[in-house]
């Protein structure tokens, strides 16, 4: 089968690899969705080899890309429980894998293994960016009907990060939140809060992404570039500020933004990876008693929750992909991506 690699400096391959075969334990998958994330830039920008390694995840061997997996189960390997996977069964892929037994990985947060992750699908072993993907059946979480396999590969990575950002937060229908930064991650908790009842106030720096979260309910659209974005927040909420906020940018004056606009006992959560950011503690945080959270991705279980919630309530998660793409069309598809010229993109079977 033809396999997407990151081949560095901005470059992916399709090269040849072997049809995966289950092992104990282990399914395939025939991939119909895979979705494309922000966070495959670090490693389609890295240099040649460092991708992975240069992040202290693995070995600089090349390996399929793509973490955003869904699609069909069409083998199961020797030992695996028929109620975790079974041939024919729609799924989304929790794309990390641990011990499978200390306390973190038996409660479905494999990223956070006492042991260290031992794969992370699309980084250190192969991907969704192929026709076939193996991985363990203790990974996947099942699809339901109503869902398409794209809104699946949505929730396996982006839109799940996004909803596990919201329960961190503990959001509520009588709130109101700020969402800093717009991009496929953003967008999905703008989405998802509107679904929630809850008032949001959208924060990005490009006209065409307020744009996309107004259409997708967003209650006020702010360009911090072109006002005080803070003492805009406090005019749209009596002088009050946001019950809650956001940061989906990474961004380190947003970041700041995030936690100085919220409310006295208001939260801040920190989504986006990377960076860092200051704060003036007192004045910040300890003075008006703020909470300042981090949240990383999510649980198998909050996966299985964000699917059930989307499907429940019909929300349109697929209009979060604003390109399709084939698999011979990936080295097109990342150069847009890189260029910042298309929202979020998903690669389809043919």
């Amino acid at each position: 089968m033809l396999g997407a690699v990151f081949a560095g400096d901005r470059k992916v391959e399709l090269r040849h690899f072997d049809d995966p075969a289950p092992g104990p334990g282990e399914v395939v998958l025939e991939i119909m969705a895979s979705g494309m994330c922000g966070s495959d830039l670090k490693f389609y920008r890295a240099a040649p080899g460092e991708g992975a390694k240069a992040l202290g995840l693995g070995s600089a061997e090349p390996v399929i890309a793509g973490h955003e997996p869904c699609g069909s189960v069409v083998a199961v390997g020797a030992g695996v429980n028929p109620k975790q996977a079974w041939l024919g069964q729609r799924a989304m892929v929790h794309h990390y894998h641990g011990c499978g037994a200390c306390p973190h990985c038996s409660t479905g947060w494999a990223q956070l293994c006492d042991e260290g992750v031992k794969q992370i699908y699309g980084v250190t072993a192969h991907g969704a960016h192929a026709r076939y993907m193996k991985c363990p059946a203790s990974t996947l979480v099942t699809l339901r009907d109503e869902l398409s396999f794209a809104t699946g590969a949505a929730i396996a990575c982006g839109t799940g990060t996004a909803w596990g950002a919201l329960q961190r937060l503990e959001l509520r229908a009588d709130q109101t939140i700020a969402i800093f930064g717009q991009g496929p991650v953003g967008l999905s908790a703008t989405q998802l809060a509107v679904a929630f009842g809850a008032r949001v106030i959208a924060l990005d720096v490009s006209g065409e992404r307020l744009a996309r979260a107004r259409e997708f309910g967003a209650d006020a659209c702010i360009d911090p570039t072109s006002c005080n974005a803070v003492q805009a927040i406090r005019e749209l909420t009596g002088g009050l500020g946001a019950h809650l906020s956001l940061d989906a940018s990474s961004s380190s004056q947003a970041r700041r933004q995030a936690v100085q606009c919220v409310r006295t006992w208001g939260k801040a959560c920190f989504v986006g990876e990377g960076g860092d950011v200051t704060l003036e503690v007192s004045p910040d945080l300890l003075r008006r008693q703020v909470s300042l959270l981090g949240s990383w991705t999510f649980s198998t279980v909050g996966q299985k929750q964000c699917g059930d919630f989307i499907a429940e309530r019909g929300i349109e998660v697929e209009r979060l992909f604003t390109h399709r793409w084939r698999l011979e069309q990936i080295d097109e598809a990342y150069r847009g991506f890189d260029a910042q010229q298309s929202g979020k993109g998903v690669v389809l079977a043919d």
